[in-house]
């Protein structure tokens, strides 16, 4: 299993810095037959996002609707295991966390023993020194 936060998901339908990296990392999980995980609050966030981007008129709303389509299109397990709320709650405490939100892929990675990838330089900082298995493809 592979853990995938929004901003790393994002990266897939929007064209940004290191979408190539991203593209490519997706491939060779999707061709190894992996598990891609994430709370649910991913589909929350990047339709937030994507919405957001129309609305400000950086992307054109064809492009946000191929870009909302594409990424629940996604071949994504949305989990939400019993204790994850606490977990993501006790993670943002222990790494004083503004909010709770990227505490859930924190807690979802750890309870599924898997590597989280994401695309938040804060989050990685945060945690790096602590959590191997968190990986940011921003550096």
């Amino acid at each position: 299993m592979i853990c995938v936060d929004a901003s790393f998901a994002l990266k897939l339908v929007l064209e940004e810095a290191e979408s190539a990296q991203v593209e490519g990392l997706w491939r060779s999980w999707i061709g190894d037959d992996r598990d891609i995980i994430a709370p649910y609050q991913l589909l929350f966030e990047v339709t937030s996002v994507i919405r957001n981007h129309v609305y400000r008129q950086n992307l054109s709303m064809e492009a946000g609707e191929m870009a909302f389509t594409a990424i629940h299109a996604q071949e994504i397990l949305f989990l939400h295991p019993q204790n994850l709320d606490l977990r993501a709650w006790q993670l943002a405490q222990h790494y004083n966390r503004p909010t709770a939100y990227d505490t859930y892929y924190l807690a979802l990675a750890e309870l599924h023993g898997c590597a989280l990838w994401t695309a938040d330089k804060r989050l990685y900082r945060a945690v790096q020194n602590d959590l191997s298995w968190v990986h940011c493809v921003v550096q």
